[in-house]
């Protein structure tokens, strides 16, 4: 029997260990959202010039040194790895075989408390789709359309016949304002209203059902398959529904406004888009 609770009590031990970095790492994400995502919301007010401004203050937390290495990366990559070394931790983890349990039953005399098992979420369940769906789809996307490719002094240029590359400038962080975005918005209508609504709903999913999980567990109550029902999917998506409105409808108005770029400033940008193989295809 104590062969059978070291395994047992490890796993417990680990799991929430791993379960706290998970949960720690989270509300550096959650400002890191609230500050990136104010700037399209702050659209609805005075349109893209006002989303611009924001945007710049809010680089001023997560685009320092510091805010993001230490603010944005490192919570993050926590947060990623912890999540997923749980699920891997918990999937190989050993299940009590029927023999034990017999055992167990015939030692009633003698009964021994058993730490709880820890719980993993379905990888079918709202909050690890929307996390998987994000994570493995739209945020590399994201990340590398709007952050490391408009850095890069090498931008595709494609002809009728090739496509190569060319040395330019790159497109400055003074420059990468919403009128970038404006760009997309305006040459690739559907599929950069697909990305840019697939990574709100996405993240904002996961944090309304992660926030539950998380309270849920500090208030000290158990997170049971009920509570993650229908009707926390239904709650789940009403609230992630209702916070990501004012983002899209932010993006809708500044869509609907002329490029104010130049020209020349334009075909930049179009060239960096035309890096990520979301647009180029």
């Amino acid at each position: 029997m104590n062969s059978d609770k070291e395994p047992k009590s490890a796993v417990v031990t680990v799991s929430t260990i791993l379960t706290v970095l998970a949960h720690s790492s989270a509300p550096f994400i959650s400002t890191f959202l609230l500050v990136h995502l104010s700037a399209p919301i702050a659209a609805n007010l005075s349109g893209s010039g006002l989303a611009s401004s924001v945007m710049l203050l809010g680089r001023e937390y997560y685009q320092t040194t510091f805010g993001e290495r230490y603010l944005l990366l490192l919570p993050f990559a926590v947060h990623v790895t912890s999540s997923v070394a749980k699920r891997v931790v918990l999937t190989l983890a050993p299940t009590p075989s029927s023999s034990s349990n017999s055992t167990i039953a015939e030692q009633k005399d003698e009964p021994t408390p058993q730490p709880p098992t820890p719980r993993i979420h379905r990888i079918t369940s709202l909050l690890s789709v929307s996390a998987y769906t994000a994570l493995l789809v739209f945020v590399p996307i994201h990340v590398i359309t709007h952050r490391l490719l408009p850095a890069s002094p090498l931008l595709p240029v494609t002809g009728s016949s090739m496509s190569s590359e060319i040395s330019t400038d790159s497109v400055g962080p003074s420059e990468l304002d919403f009128e970038f975005v404006k760009t997309a918005l305006h040459t690739w209508p559907w599929r950069s209203w697909v990305l840019y609504a697939g990574l709100v709903g996405c993240v904002l999913v996961h944090a309304t059902e992660g926030a539950s999980v998380i309270l849920a567990r500090w208030r000290g109550r158990g997170i049971t398959r009920g509570r993650l029902g229908l009707k926390g999917k239904k709650r789940s998506v009403l609230v992630a529904g209702a916070a990501a409105l004012p983002v899209l409808s932010g993006l809708l108005v500044m869509s609907r406004e002329p490029l104010l770029a130049l020209s020349s400033l334009v075909g930049r940008y179009r060239a960096t888009l035309m890096g990520s193989w979301a647009y180029r295809l």
